[in-house]
């Protein structure tokens, strides 16, 4: 890492107390270990650690130019790398929640995250490379993120990030990506209901896509090759789709414009452009949808769907484990 100008050596040492060694620079730590004691390398620089443990909260905080190898964090070391710019983090396993907040230039290489939650909140510059992560709530409001081949298990990940590109990830997260902006993903998996809710300039290029009403309220979506699995009820108040979807989608709900293609719709269902009162001209409400469907163009194996229902002709009714279904063609 740039910035390293190494002088001192500390091995095979065990530290106790809180701030052990605060404010040290340009020393590598070797094969050692952190035990009871807070901030034990806090407002440190140009540090490389290399086969040491962490057992204690906050070890990591304020520091600048920073380089982990092989090291652990258990779980009592939560919240460890805070406040922290130019750090480099490879072969490492944290077991500790809250991990990286407001950090920046930060890369992960060869990482596993199994309690993540709550983990990298707030980043700038970041780059995620071969990562596996558990927990709920993982990188929140980070910008300019890079990720290739991450494993994620765990809902509301991203939430609020910008400037996110992924390629050969897996994702199993329910909220996935919301109120995101400029999100770029390729070849990867993404499983878990409500993906990309309130998001701006999402684009997928052949990704595997398993959503519950998936891809609503999205503002420019564009996708290519995409399969959409078992995706429900998609698309709902989206707005300027561009989407070639291979395979079938089961079902799409009320998108506001743009143009879908596909080899195989199931249903698809508009909502009245206007509402209109219980006891109005159903012919009024006829001509909504046709409106609607003028700035909005569906194609089925490159021919242009014309047979909608209308939301009022259907009934969506919600399961014991609380997700909403389409009960087709079936009138309220």
């Amino acid at each position: 890492m740039s910035g390293m100008n190494k002088q001192n050596l500390i091995e095979r040492q065990r530290f106790t107390g809180e701030r052990a060694l605060f404010g040290i620079s340009d020393t590598e730590i070797r094969d050692s270990a952190f035990g009871d004691g807070e901030s034990p390398l806090k407002h440190c620089r140009n540090l490389t650690v290399t086969g040491t443990t962490f057992d204690w909260k906050y070890p990591l905080w304020y520091g600048d130019h920073f380089q982990l190898d092989d090291c652990t964090f258990n779980p009592t070391a939560r919240a460890g790398i805070w406040y922290s710019d130019h750090v480099s983090v490879s072969k490492t396993t944290i077991k500790a929640p809250k991990e990286f907040r407001r950090c920046k230039d930060l890369r992960l290489e060869e990482v596993t995250i199994p309690q993540a939650e709550e983990t990298l909140w707030n980043c700038r510059d970041l780059v995620l490379d071969h990562v596996s992560a558990a927990g709920d709530y993982f990188g929140m409001g980070c910008r300019n993120v890079g990720i290739d081949h991450l494993v994620l298990e765990g809902d509301y990940c991203f939430d609020g990030a910008k400037n996110v590109t992924v390629r050969n990830s897996r994702f199993l997260s329910k909220d996935c990506f919301w109120n995101c902006e400029n999100v770029t993903v390729y070849g990867s998996t993404i499983s878990g209901e409500y993906f990309a809710w309130n998001s701006r300039n999402v684009t997928l290029i052949n990704c595997r896509i398993d959503s519950l009403q998936g891809l609503c309220y999205v503002d420019h979506l564009v996708m290519r090759n995409c399969y959409l699995g078992s995706t429900t009820l998609a698309f709902e108040y989206s707005s300027d789709i561009d989407a070639e979807i291979s395979g079938r989608v089961e079902s799409i709900i009320n998108p506001r414009s743009g143009s879908i293609h596909a080899d195989e719709i199931g249903t698809v269902i508009l909502d009245p452009a206007q509402p209109v009162a219980d006891d109005a001209d159903s012919s009024k409400c006829e001509n909504s949808v046709q409106q609607q469907s003028h700035d909005l163009q569906i194609f089925e194996k490159g021919i242009r769907k014309t047979d909608f229902l209308r939301l009022d002709q259907v009934t969506l009714v919600s399961g014991t484990d609380g997700e909403t279904r389409l009960v087709e063609g079936q009138e309220k």
